[in-house]
């Protein structure tokens, strides 16, 4: 089937890193995957030159591959508020872009159609289309990262909303006097639950003097804790990790719980590095959410890590390159 085969390149923009890949029109195989950490304090223009630089290799490898292949575009999950229509990436806290052209920059860099949308729809898309709500018409999904973003998949189609915002879930707010987010907000979800705020609070509580082996980890540098550290930690028995996980867990639990009440949906996938944290985190998450969302929604529900591992955005962008396209394979 791969000789003649059309293939669209899905990026992947994150805070942390770019992922690029070229993915088969049916969604079924993958190549070319490369990733590098995308280094926002570079500028926009060095990170826009490099996801042109990934494109083109993503693009000469799969030629190499299947000589017969047909690239179709380019499809960009980028961080958000952004306007589809025009391809342009409004704001990005993250990566501190403001009003950036990036649908045309990667179309005049590549040479190829491209299309933009959400980096957090996209990866929830591409879990629906192939991934852990493969076959759901309902779904709902979080991607936690640097950030902490969301996607809606409402009978089979995402859904963006009037402006192309819907499902910032990092940016409910859970405490009205809650810590400050990076959006300007006090007390959102991703104040508390994205992997800086669970390396952030672990620290805090080891500062305050609580005991732990989280020091002994990263040599005394305490800086250097990540969510993933706190998941290692966790992992082994360390009582702070736990509790940290264990918190992160309610944290989400609360927001995951509105979203169940609010749209009823088949699945709930989450996505990102705290996955990591396994049934630590999935079994205390969905006793919360449980505790907190309608019992009709919840029996309806499974609450799933992603399957798709560092693939799901660029799985999602090639999808949401199609669907803008109105490709056959959308």
């Amino acid at each position: 089937m791969s000789a003649g085969a059309r293939y669209v390149v899905g990026i992947d923009v994150g805070g942390t890193n770019l992922v690029a890949g070229a993915v088969r029109e049916d969604g079924e195989e993958v190549l070319a995957v490369r990733s590098e950490p995308t280094r926002p304090e570079a500028g926009a223009a060095d990170v826009v030159r490099r996801i042109v630089a990934m494109a083109r290799q993503a693009v000469d490898e799969t030629r190499a591959a299947r000589p017969a292949a047909a690239i179709l575009g380019v499809g960009v999950g980028a961080p958000g508020p952004l306007d589809r229509r025009r391809g342009i990436v409004l704001l990005t806290p993250n990566l501190g872009w403001v009003d950036l052209p990036l649908r045309q920059l990667v179309a005049d860099g590549t040479g190829l159609p491209a299309a933009l949308d959400n980096d957090a729809n996209c990866a929830v898309l591409g879990e629906s289309w192939r991934g852990a709500a493969r076959g759901a018409r309902h779904a709902i999904g979080l991607t936690i990262g640097t950030g902490i973003g969301g996607g809606i998949v409402i009978d089979g189609r995402l859904y963006h909303g009037a402006s192309d915002v819907a499902a910032e879930f990092g940016h409910i707010t859970i405490d009205t006097s809650g810590r400050r987010c990076k959006c300007g907000n006090y007390g959102c979800l991703e104040a508390y639950a994205s992997g800086p705020a669970i390396a952030r609070r672990a620290v805090e509580m080891i500062e305050a003097g609580a005991e732990s082996r989280l020091p002994d980890l990263v040599g005394g540098q305490l800086d250097h804790i990540t969510a993933q550290t706190v998941y290692a930690a966790a992992k082994a028995g360390d009582d702070l990790a736990l509790e940290v996980v264990n918190d992160t867990a309610k944290y989400l639990g609360a927001g995951v719980a509105n979203f169940v009440n609010i749209f009823n949906p088949e699945v709930v996938v989450i996505c990102g590095g705290v996955t990591h944290a396994g049934e630590r985190l999935f079994g205390p998450l969905r006793r919360e959410v449980a505790r907190r969302a309608f019992k009709p929604a919840v029996q309806v529900c499974r609450i799933l890590p992603g399957t798709l591992v560092n693939t799901a955005g660029v799985v999602g962008a090639a999808k949401a390159f199609l669907e803008q396209a109105g490709a056959p394979g959308a």
